[in-house]
């Protein structure tokens, strides 16, 4: 049979299963939502580049919960604060199911943290969350690893001798060596080729998932398995990964002792140890694999992406970046390294932290949840096997929540004496029981990182504030932010 006889009869089938899931849904009281079009569903009706702003426009008219179509699959949309809080946080244990996604599932081959569900998952978080916290993850020892590192990044940038250049690498090395020091138990140099290689693998991995191609593979991953294009490459650089990871993991074995583990990967190895001869047990080579991968890709990215951004909004706002600089010189000095302690002397500094957070919006729809059974919400069934995305960029720019959603404003977070206030809508690492396990380390880095950097530099770029644009360069799964030369001076 050949290709184009293949893809007939896959349309025809799809065409069938829409028919039968059709009629399945009339079964139900499912949340209102746009009729959806045979194979492609409402995909149609969602923008390429931001497919959140088509959720919002269609929200008006919908509501706060509604039924979209991904090609076959059906999503759940919750929108706004009060729905996206009444899911995650006060019916959490029923909306704790995490989506299939088709492109993370090959990445991780099933197995790991971030796409587990039922027993799996709640073994490895709590497995994961304990082992971080007894390695000093948001305790003190942990503030004086991001210190250290924060030292080695200082000295990174001033090797650029005040001439512009693309921090992109140099903030992932930064950030990439917390992880790895935690995971790993060793930091990499910044000149380090290999580490620079999966870094790279990293970001590239980022930017394809959160365009077009990436968002095609999650709904259509039977079509592009098939069809040439960049994601084997992308595939491939994560096996790559994996092999780095394999690696560590087999010098870790040759060089274990149990009476003294060093990092994450002991502390699994040994747990796999004590637990081989239980047949059920979730304490084995692939979970570890992939679980350690989980670990690399979020603690790397995602932050370093935040840093990366929080320059280009100081570089478009130098009013804020100079604000900023009379804050840190009057509390911190030139000599004193931050400490999570500052905060409460520094707040205008920790509320532009807080609003880069909410205004790039790192992650606009949230990761996928899934009802692993039928839920009720609101007067609505959610049928077994539904895709649930709370939109995280509908609580992040609520106008009801937010006095200038649509504008970068540290007053979001500053009372009228010009203390820090916080705002329970802000939730970037999301919330309930499936919350980024990082959040306490992210929140962390980027407060040390950020700090430390304006107390020794000032930035600035070759085409002055005009030239930056805040708007991200792809926005999908993630929204990236642009990357620019810049200038650090040092002060």
């Amino acid at each position: 049979m050949d290709f184009f006889a293949t893809l007939i009869l896959a349309g025809l089938i799809l065409t069938l299963l829409w028919l039968l899931s059709a009629i399945n849904n009339k079964k139900y009281k499912l949340p209102p939502g746009p009729t959806a079009l045979p194979i492609i569903g409402n995909l149609h009706q969602l923008q390429r580049n931001a497919p959140y702003k088509s959720i919002m426009e269609l929200s008006k008219t919908y509501g706060p919960v509604m039924t979209l179509h991904l090609g076959w699959q059906r999503a759940v949309f919750l929108v706004g604060y009060d729905a996206v809080k009444e899911a995650l946080v006060d019916q959490a244990e029923e909306f704790a199911g995490r989506g299939p996604l088709p492109f993370l599932i090959k990445a991780t081959h099933g197995y790991g943290l971030g796409v587990s569900n039922g027993e799996r998952w709640r073994q490895l978080r709590r497995f994961t969350l304990s082992t971080l916290r007894d390695f000093g993850m948001g305790r003190k020892g942990m503030e004086e690893w991001i210190q250290e590192e924060s030292g080695h990044l200082r000295a990174r940038i001033e090797t650029f001798k005040a001439k512009p250049f693309n921090p992109t690498f140099s903030l992932s090395c930064t950030v990439s060596n917390v992880i790895c020091c935690l995971v790993f138990g060793e930091r990499f140099d910044y000149e380090d080729k290999e580490f620079l290689r999966l870094l790279n693998i990293i970001s590239d991995t980022l930017r394809y998932v959160s365009g077009p191609g990436g968002q095609l593979y999650n709904v259509f991953p039977w079509l592009m398995e098939r069809l040439p294009g960049r994601h084997h490459k992308v595939f491939a650089q994560i096996e790559e990964l994996r092999g780095f990871i394999k690696k560590k993991i087999q010098e870790h074995k040759d060089s274990l002792d149990p009476s003294s583990p060093r990092d994450f990967i002991d502390c699994f190895l040994i747990r796999m140890d004590q637990e081989k001869d239980i047949p059920t047990t979730e304490f084995h080579y692939e979970n570890l694999v992939s679980t350690v991968l989980n670990l690399f890709l979020a603690g790397t990215e995602g932050t370093s992406s935040t840093i990366r951004y929080t320059i280009s909004v100081l570089l478009k706002n130098p009013s804020i970046q100079e604000k900023m600089h009379q804050e840190i010189d009057s509390v911190l000095g030139q000599n004193r390294c931050p400490s999570m302690e500052d905060r409460k002397s520094l707040p205008f500094s920790d509320a532009v932290v807080h609003e880069v957070q909410r205004f790039l919006n790192l992650s606009p729809m949230g990761l996928p949840h899934y009802s692993l059974q039928d839920i009720s919400f609101r007067g609505y069934t959610i049928p077994k096997d539904t895709l649930i995305f709370p939109t995280l960029y509908s609580v992040l720019y609520e106008e009801k929540q937010w006095e200038t959603p649509w504008a970068f404003n540290p007053k979001h977070f500053l009372d009228q004496n010009g203390n820090f206030k916080k705002n329970p809508a802000f939730i970037p690492f999301a919330a309930g029981k499936r919350a980024c396990v990082g959040e306490s380390l992210a929140r962390m880095e980027l407060f040390i990182f950020m700090v430390s950097m304006l107390q020794h530099f000032k930035f600035s770029c070759t085409g002055g504030p005009d030239s930056i644009n805040l708007v991200p360069e792809y926005s999908g799964f993630a929204n990236v932010p642009r990357r620019y030369q810049i200038i650090a001076t040092p002060r």
